[in-house]
């Protein structure tokens, strides 16, 4: 993976670069498609995507990470958006890893992809020492991703007025995956 200050990076089939302003329409595509919204607490009107996008942008304002946008390497499709963002989660602050596909691209490891080289981004460029990931109980395939890229499990947790399971992952734990697969 190469990575420029951040801001954009690339895998062997993906890139990402940085939200920006003009991906509103993209993040409308997808808030707006049931299968993708079912796990992230339903469809938002363009309203509301439009304040998350201001939120996250704010994010990066402040942070100098967030949500990047991530597209087919090879034909520049929407493939989905995933990030690492600063949220409270069950009475601490926390950095979390979240991630979410466009339908087409659910069963083909993508997720996994970026979940890796954002996990990347973290560690190796931005110094972070931990990273939480939640989903629903109910979303085995996330819950995959999530050990698969070597998180572990922590506890259950209602987030959002919904139960989710809370999965931790370490600078340590990270390095230690990272050199047994390299």
């Amino acid at each position: 993976m190469q990575v420029d200050q951040c801001e954009k990076f690339s895998s062997d089939r993906l890139t990402a670069s940085r939200l920006c302003a003009e991906d509103f329409s993209i993040l409308c595509q997808m808030h707006q498609d049931p299968n993708v919204m079912t796990t992230l607490n339903g469809i938002r009107s363009d309203a509301q995507t439009k304040q998350y996008l201001h939120r996250n942008l704010e994010h990066w304002q402040r942070y100098g990470y967030g949500l990047w946008i991530f597209r087919d390497k090879t034909n520049g499709e929407f493939v989905g958006r995933g990030g690492l963002r600063n949220i409270y989660v069950d009475g601490n602050d926390e950095i979390e890893l979240a991630y979410a596909l466009m339908p087409a691209y659910w069963g083909k490891g993508l997720a996994t992809g970026m979940a890796k080289a954002m996990l990347k981004v973290g560690f190796e460029n931005l110094e972070i020492a931990q990273v939480v990931c939640m989903t629903l109980t109910t979303n085995q395939a996330s819950q995959r991703v999530m050990a698969k890229v070597g998180f572990q499990y922590e506890c259950n947790i209602i987030h959002a007025n919904l139960p989710h399971v809370l999965y931790r992952l370490t600078t340590e734990q990270w390095q230690q995956n990272h050199n047994q697969n390299s």
